[in-house]
């Protein structure tokens, strides 16, 4: 009988479980704790601990990650990661964002667009930020993309150009969209005055069914042809749009933001979660570049803000710096916090759709800043 049980004992899993397993369930708990209590990016938060908990229980027992031999059908995780090692999930969550974006802010404020380029100025610092460190090409331009505060396109780079990387950029790049009701007031009161934070701007004008529907179209053409690259993440981006502005394929909007994006946001999540064993992210250079996310970050929206501080000197019509700091790609979150601190100081004062513009606008950019290190790095 004491034979049966050891032998038992011995096929479980806690034979082979390590200090690093249980920090990473500890992490795990964490984000459980912060997306629950704290409603910090819940969809994106709690499939991403689940998955880091599957993962660390440990893999050699379970199987769950093992990939197919002839003997073994593998591990249903590692089915999964496949949409991430080849680049779907990425492509197909753009395609979701397209139909649940209106771009009709930027449209009518097109001024502020510079304001969601000089936000990505953070992926290009952080770039030779991690290049300084020691990093590759490829891996320094992955930890960049961390500054556009989208999730979706520092995964697609990764998978590319960093896939030893990509549990720890996925979980620094939600992990610091996830902190933005934190991080962007705090650098946006620094950086701003309360006269700078009470400008009203002017409301936007009404941008026609034309315009709309023409913009997907001429973007998918010019981006195509000026970098190829981007191409998967922006023509997904703006097919979904175009399904949206169209007005009359609502059951493919529907399909689009709502059956596909959540489905794939599960997947894509609980496959980033998955891979972030403790192995691989408990280690120094892992800790580095979750700082190194924390620069990117906080220098997009710095660059945000200053570019609009820039332009005021110039506009008649003034713009309010705190829309700068939406500049980053974390639609619409970014663009709701620059709302809150403004009518912290006033609050009749509405720059949320103002805010939209450069937003958006960061969407877009983040996804060329990719395609760019895409065709340069090889």
């Amino acid at each position: 009988m004491l034979e049966s049980l050891m032998a038992f004992f011995q096929s479980t899993a806690f034979m082979n479980l390590t200090i690093g397993n249980i920090v990473m369930f500890a992490v795990a708990g964490v984000l459980i704790y912060i997306a629950i209590a704290k409603d910090a990016e819940p969809l994106l938060l709690i499939p991403i601990a689940f998955g880091i908990i599957l993962a660390n229980v440990p893999p050699d027992v379970t199987g769950i990650l093992n990939p197919p031999t002839e003997t073994s059908p593998g591990g249903v995780l590692w089915y999964l990661q496949q949409g991430l090692v080849l680049g779907i999930y990425p492509p197909l969550i753009f395609l979701g964002i397209g139909a649940l974006t209106d771009f009709s802010f930027m449209l009518s404020y097109p001024i502020t667009i510079f304001l969601g380029g000089a936000a990505q100025m953070g992926i290009f610092i952080t770039f030779l930020l991690a290049k300084f460190f020691g990093f590759t090409l490829k891996q320094a331009a992955s930890i960049g993309i961390i500054g556009g505060a989208d999730g979706p396109t520092s995964i697609y780079i990764t998978s590319k150009f960093a896939p030893e990387l990509l549990s720890i950029i996925a979980i620094s790049a939600y992990s610091y969209i996830a902190l933005i009701p934190v991080l962007q007031p705090m650098v946006s009161k620094l950086l701003t005055t309360k006269e700078e934070r009470k400008i009203r701007m002017k409301p936007p004008r009404k941008v026609t069914k034309t315009e709309r529907v023409l913009f997907p179209i001429v973007t998918t053409i010019i981006v195509a042809l000026i970098i190829p690259k981007s191409l998967p993440l922006i023509g997904m981006l703006m097919f979904g749009n175009l399904l949206r502005e169209a007005g009359v394929v609502k059951r493919l909007v529907e399909a689009a933001s709502r059956y596909i994006l959540d489905t794939v946001t599960i997947l894509l999540c609980v496959s980033v979660g998955a891979s972030a064993r403790a192995d691989i992210f408990l280690t120094p250079k892992s800790l580095l570049v979750f700082g190194m996310g924390a620069v990117a970050f906080v220098t997009a929206i710095t660059f945000g803000i200053l570019f609009a501080k820039l332009m005021n000197l110039f506009l008649k019509d003034k713009i309010n710096p705190l829309i700068g700091a939406a500049g980053v790609s974390a639609v619409p979150d970014s663009a709701r916090v620059a709302q809150r601190v403004a009518q912290e100081e006033d609050p009749t004062n509405f720059i949320l759709m103002h805010a939209m513009s450069p937003n958006v606008a960061g969407v877009i950019g983040s996804a060329v800043a990719a395609g760019i290190f895409l065709s340069l790095i090889k």
